[in-house]
């Protein structure tokens, strides 16, 4: 053969070799597409705690793991290697050093009061209640304070790790829109009282405030608000008022938020009024049936806890405010035996004095043990699954949240493992519970968007959120010196 046409035989060759080469990796990248559906987000951790099935034998917490997301989904979760090849990202979060949970839910708390906090400390809940809160409300709440306040607490709440949150207080709509803007998710509740408060004049302006809320609400639904009717409590809002609210809640499919049986005074008050103690008042109106998240629920009896398990209403307990009002120590252990739902929360910033939920968490381990003496009770897990899984059973969303579970919400958060009072690491739920703090969280994801990363909020201007907390607390300062 000639020089010649070797040379044509090896450029034909080549060409034949470059060509299906190029076949090859068409085929290759069809297969791909095929085999690797994209998602949104893949986000990582060294140990991602799902919630489910969790027991002391490590079932539920996956080392190397990953979660996959997509429109607001998670849309898969396992070891990370099983991800990568599954699922092509538009967005990675690296998960060294990290762990993953679900986020935390604050079954109670009354956000826009973060700018009452240390307003009025070191009294007791009626006196702290009637002779300073109510007051201040009256004086100073309008939807500017609401605005303000209720950013104010979405900062810090996000920086925290909480991701849903379930809210009473005035002007909701402002509240919705504020939310809105910051991301999070939320129960929202009309807030419902007999007497004259911000912006009503008893208790006919305020239903029919309320009532319109829900609807609006329901009218526009919202991905991530949900909305409330939030009478205050079976002391200051009528029986008949209370039926009024289960008839509506009710008919428009919508939970109701209270607080009941939060202090010995209540107790009495009621007993007095109504020959009943106040979850046997609430159970006489008929509203165990309909879904209720009742704030505190310190002072049940036995038989009331009886009442509480075989009924829709969950118990949020609110360990800090309970002890920095002496409210008492509300019987937790004894609630979740007889299949009571019990969640978390904080309460508002004016008797907490904050909404870091960890702290929450690691007071409710802590404080059933000393109280009953016993070491064992309220383990970790059980503590853990207050804040989460649980928690999100409290406020009737567990088929939305609470887990990293295929198919629900993607709404969850990072940890750093990389700090000293988190070295060594032996048990993650034990860090979670008895060292973690609001300051390791790094990461906050609510419904697949991202609002925090590495330590930075990326939905709000965290300075100017701040100044305007401080201009308002300026004004406030000034108009009660000039008393």
């Amino acid at each position: 053969m000639t020089l010649e046409n070797i040379l044509k035989s090896l450029i034909s060759f080549g060409l034949i070799f470059v060509m299906s080469s190029l076949l090859i990796a068409e085929e290759n990248k069809v297969e791909n597409s095929i085999e690797n559906p994209p998602v949104d987000l893949i986000v990582y951790g060294d140990y991602v705690l799902t919630m489910e099935n969790m027991d002391t034998e490590g079932r539920g917490i996956i080392e190397k793991g990953a979660v996959a997301v997509s429109d607001g989904k998670i849309v898969a979760v396992g070891p990370a290697k099983e991800i990568e090849i599954s699922y092509d990202a538009i967005k990675t979060i690296s998960g060294e050093g990290r762990i993953l949970m679900p986020g935390l839910i604050n079954g109670h708390t009354h956000s826009a009061m973060t700018l009452l906090r240390g307003l009025a400390d070191d009294l007791p809940l009626m006196e702290w209640l009637q002779n300073y809160i109510f007051p201040m409300e009256g004086r100073f709440v309008d939807k500017e304070f609401v605005e303000i306040g209720v950013r104010l607490a979405c900062l810090e709440m996000i920086k925290g790790g909480t991701t849903t949150f379930a809210d009473m207080y005035f002007h909701p709509k402002t509240a919705v829109d504020t939310i809105d803007q910051c991301g999070m998710r939320a129960i929202i509740g009309a807030p419902m009282i007999d007497f004259p408060s911000p912006g009503f004049d008893g208790w006919d302006d305020s239903m029919q405030a309320g009532v319109k809320f829900v609807r609006d609400m329901k009218a526009n639904a919202h991905p991530r608000i949900t909305p409330a009717f939030a009478p205050h409590a079976p002391y200051t809002v009528s029986p008949e008022h209370l039926v009024e609210v289960l008839e509506v809640a009710s008919q428009e499919n919508v939970p109701i938020l209270m607080h009941v049986a939060e202090s010995e005074t209540e107790v009495a008050d009621i007993k007095d009024r109504y020959g009943k103690r106040p979850v046997e008042h609430v159970a006489s109106l008929g509203m165990l049936d309909h879904p209720m998240a009742a704030a505190h629920v310190v002072h049940p009896d036995e038989a009331e806890i009886t009442m509480l398990a075989g009924s829709k209403i969950s118990a949020v307990h609110n360990p800090t405010s309970n002890m920095k009002l002496a409210s008492g120590v509300a019987p937790v252990p004894a609630m979740i035996k007889a299949g009571v739902k019990v969640g978390l929360g904080t309460d508002g910033a004016a008797s907490n004095n904050d909404l870091n939920m960890w702290e929450e968490i690691r007071m409710t381990a802590l404080l059933h043990k000393v109280t009953s003496g016993d070491p064992t009770a309220m383990p970790a897990g059980d503590v853990l699954r207050m804040a989460t899984s649980m928690g999100a059973a409290a406020i009737d969303m567990e088929s939305d949240i609470g887990t990293l579970t295929s198919g629900k919400r993607a709404d969850m958060i990072q940890l750093t493992i990389d700090r000293p009072h988190l070295t060594p690491l032996y048990n993650v739920i034990s860090h979670l519970v008895y060292a973690a703090n609001a300051t390791d969280v790094v990461t906050t994801i609510v419904e697949g968007s991202v609002l925090m990363e590495n330590g930075e909020v990326t939905v709000l201007d965290e300075a100017a959120v701040i100044a305007a907390a401080n201009k308002k607390a300026e004004e406030i300062k000034a108009a009660l010196a000039e008393k």
